[in-house]
């Protein structure tokens, strides 16, 4: 089958992404967004960081609390506790914003996958060891350490993370 590309593509179907979400204050989500057209801003160290800088403000905000991230060249995986004051998709928006009005341009495709992460301790550090080994599935490093665009709470247990 072959797959064409067409400008109304352009607008995903992204309400799909929201069909069934719910917001619940307090709980663990991971967010995947992706950048329009699979465009590599991030690969730019400026771009990511700036993208870093503000999930720290979400969190500084009470918005979020930050887990784990990765900031990949062409999107973000974020593993994150809901804040009491917002909804999922507004802390989302809020970060894609922020990121976009500071480059001065658009950065992201609409919509954003969600799922909502529950378990122990233990199974929330397997899914942050899945989200940030991500480079080296991709073939950007060959160690983890060697990612500049990543963070774990658990920083200072690699041995809990496999990472070493």
């Amino acid at each position: 089958m072959q797959f064409v590309y067409s400008e109304c593509m352009d607008r995903p179907s992204s309400y799909r992404l929201r069909k069934g979400r719910v917001s619940i204050p307090g709980q663990v989500y991971l967010v995947t967004t992706v950048t329009a057209r699979r465009e590599r801003i991030f690969s730019d160290f400026r771009c990511a960081r700036l993208l870093i800088r503000t999930l720290m403000e979400s969190d500084r905000c009470c918005h979020s609390g930050t887990l784990a991230f990765v900031v990949m060249p062409d999107l973000l995986h974020w593993m994150f506790r809901l804040g009491y004051v917002e909804n999922l998709s507004a802390v989302v928006r809020e970060v894609k914003s922020r990121v976009a009005r500071s480059l001065g341009r658009r950065v992201w495709q609409a919509g954003f996958h969600d799922r909502a992460l529950r378990g122990t301790d233990r199974e929330l550090r397997a899914w942050a060891r899945y989200l940030i080994t991500n480079p080296l599935r991709a073939r950007l490093v060959l160690r983890v350490q060697d990612y500049p665009h990543w963070h774990a709470v658990w920083l200072g247990v690699e041995q809990d993370l496999h990472l070493t």
